[in-house]
């Protein structure tokens, strides 16, 4: 009102100052017990400091990511899920370094919202700090923005950024990839965090009810299916790197089997996936029968039950698939490398992936 003369203060805006400094009291003890070698994982600063040399790398070259975790927050958020959502934070970083052969170092987090609830916050940051501890990174720092008025109540996003490390010469970058070399797949805990608008889009239009046990597990409530947090999958998979078995990784996101491969390959090479050479997970063949999803738009889309694909020389197929399962991975032969132009085809024979006709989609980067 005109010619008020109230005293106003950060909290008549919606800010509060006294929350924000208890969240980062509450989180201390959870960001320590992230700590690795070259980082104390203590806050509080203006930045982290990160030793490459106390880690243990001699001329190590940095590799850098960040990424969200998308929509998959809307159904954290509608159905108080918010302990989980910080793994998939981490692991969308993570992975992706892990691909370039760079071991995970150190990672900042920012949960942005409206207002800030420290109960749902520090539920998301204990789960940002399970996915560092999963990954061997330390939590090294991050940022928390309370903005009123640019989120809806009770909405927040998250970003992640992620600081890797491989010695130089080290590194995965696909020019070992070559033709008759063999495609392994690693198995996915489900969604993972890509096609989440679509796995919404059919919630709503078919009505399901998620808080009711999965047609295709009577076991689990479906919402828990839904949001099973993406796999880590770099301590199995460093060993095996740096063992230099390892031609090429690619992380499977948005974009799925078909977009993803072709990343990390070379000009002349390309992958060909035979979409029969594992079985189709229920909650991927559930989500295709509710939506009548095409195979080809299926590759595309979800990773199909395969997390993360590696590119290996045959002869050392046995061994690495076997030192993946000793690490509590499910491995997978999911196809081979061909001469062709830089790209990726994802095939199967009728009935697979409840095709009615052989089918194949390609893709050339």
């Amino acid at each position: 009102m005109s010619g008020n003369n109230s005293s106003y203060t950060y909290a008549d805006a919606g800010v509060s100052i006294e929350a924000g400094n208890a969240l980062v009291k509450a989180i201390g003890p959870l960001v320590k017990a992230t700590s690795r070698p070259g980082a104390d994982s203590e806050i509080g600063g203006f930045g982290g400091f990160f030793d490459p040399k106390a880690a243990g790398f001699k001329d190590p070259l940095l590799v850098a990511a960040n990424d969200g975790v998308g929509t998959k927050l809307k159904l954290a958020i509608d159905f108080d899920k918010h302990d989980t959502v910080g793994i998939d934070l981490v692991a969308m970083c993570v992975n992706d370094l892990i691909v370039q052969g760079a071991e995970p170092l150190f990672f900042l987090d920012y949960f942005a919202t409206g207002k800030l609830e420290n109960g749902v916050a520090e539920r998301v940051i204990a789960g940002i700090a399970d996915g560092c501890k999963q990954a061997g990174c330390a939590l090294i720092g991050g940022e928390t923005a309370e903005m009123p008025g640019m989120y809806a109540a009770g909405d927040y996003d998250l970003a992640g950024f992620c600081v890797g490390a491989v010695e130089r010469g080290e590194q995965l970058t696909g020019d070992k990839v070559k033709p008759g070399q063999v495609l392994i797949g690693l198995a996915s805990s489900g969604v993972h965090s890509n096609g989440y608008s679509l796995v919404r889009r059919l919630a709503a239009d078919k009505g399901w009810k998620l808080d009711r046990p999965a047609l295709f597990d009577q076991e689990r409530i479906l919402v828990d299916a839904l949001i099973e947090p993406t796999r880590i999958y770099v301590k199995s998979l460093l060993p095996v790197i740096r063992s230099g078995r390892i031609a090429a990784l690619a992380h499977i996101t948005g974009g799925g089997l078909l977009e993803n491969i072709p990343r990390v390959l070379p000009e002349g090479s390309h992958a060909v996936v035979d979409a029969a050479g594992w079985e189709q997970p229920r909650l991927m063949a559930f989500l295709q029968a509710q939506g009548n999803i095409e195979p080809v738009e299926m590759a595309r889309t979800f990773n199909c039950g395969v997390g993360m694909v590696l590119v290996v020389d045959a002869d050392d197929v046995e061994g690495v698939a076997a030192d993946l399962e000793g690490a509590g991975e499910t491995v997978v032969r999911v196809g081979e490398i061909t001469e062709g132009e830089r790209g990726c085809t994802v095939r199967g024979p009728q009935g697979c992936w409840s095709a009615t006709s052989d089918w194949e989609a390609t893709h050339l980067a």
